[in-house]
């Protein structure tokens, strides 16, 4: 089955930045993942969402799910569960295994809906204590 595969443009912009913030997200009353790497994904004109490097990510609580999709900006799209938050986190992080080239920088990071999730908090970095000479 032949795929149609879109390269982000001004119609249809994607941007990817790596995010200054702490970034920890719980479910079921336990911390799933905390980074200081996460990286933000915009596209056009959808809510900005947080990618999570997988080496950050608490995988042994994530279960591999049988859901798929497609992406023509991003690719194939493979679906985590965390069975120990109940229903609620059915399919509740996403990841692109292999992305396409224009967002090669998700590869090897997840992301999570925010409604299947106990919290995803982004805390400031902190500013760097300055000396009083």
């Amino acid at each position: 089955m032949s795929r149609t595969i879109k390269v982000p443009d001004a119609s249809h912009p994607i941007t990817i930045e790596r995010n200054a913030s702490q970034v920890v997200i719980t479910a079921g009353g336990a911390v799933i993942a905390d980074t200081s790497d996460a990286l933000t994904l915009r596209e056009a004109r959808y809510p900005a969402v947080l990618y999570i490097p997988r080496k950050d990510v608490d995988m042994t609580r994530l279960e591999r799910t049988s859901h798929a999709t497609y992406c023509p900006y991003k690719g194939d799209c493979a679906y985590y569960s965390i069975p120990s938050a109940g229903e609620q986190a059915t399919n509740a992080a996403w990841t692109y295994e292999d992305p396409y080239e224009a967002v090669e920088a998700i590869r090897d990071h997840l992301a999570f809906y925010p409604e299947r999730v106990d919290s995803i908090a982004e805390v400031p970095a902190a500013a760097p204590i300055q000396s009083g000479h």
